[in-house]
């Protein structure tokens, strides 16, 4: 987990023969974060997209995944908003696959360093997101 309390996401790592991942996000966030976070999306999104939309980012993780979502639109949204693709996700996360072959590599360690800050553009944003208000007001002061 992430330190702090103001801080929520986490980091996953796990090392297992043929099912190596690391992944990074919001695992179901508490209902009022998940809320705080739609509404963000709902608004703008704008900064999340540029940030998933990075080559790196973009290459390395392929965007949130997508297991969990509701089938149309949150109570209190538009299915039809032109963000409902990340509207209706359940939660916020990103992972990446490592093959046996890389995990026993000398560079291995370096290449899980790269990928785990790959993420830190999108926990200091959603980190932001989730200290302020709708104005961006901080929650903080």
């Amino acid at each position: 987990s992430r330190a702090g309390a103001h801080r929520r996401g986490g980091y996953y790592l796990r090392l297992e023969p043929g099912n190596s991942i690391m992944a990074g996000g919001f695992f179901a966030p508490e209902p009022a974060d998940l809320l705080r976070i739609r509404k963000e999306f709902e608004m703008d999104s704008s900064e999340i997209r540029k940030i998933l939309d990075q080559k790196d980012f973009n290459e390395a993780f392929g965007g949130f995944n997508r297991k969990s979502v509701v089938k149309t639109a949150p109570k209190g949204f538009s299915k039809d908003h032109s963000n409902i693709d990340l509207i209706r996700l359940k939660s916020f996360f990103v992972a990446h696959n490592f093959t046996d072959a890389e995990v026993h590599s000398a560079n291995f360690k370096d290449d899980l360093i790269y990928h785990y800050e790959l993420l830190r553009p999108f926990f200091d944003y959603m980190s932001e997101v989730l200290t302020t208000d709708l104005n961006g007001v901080s929650l903080l002061d």
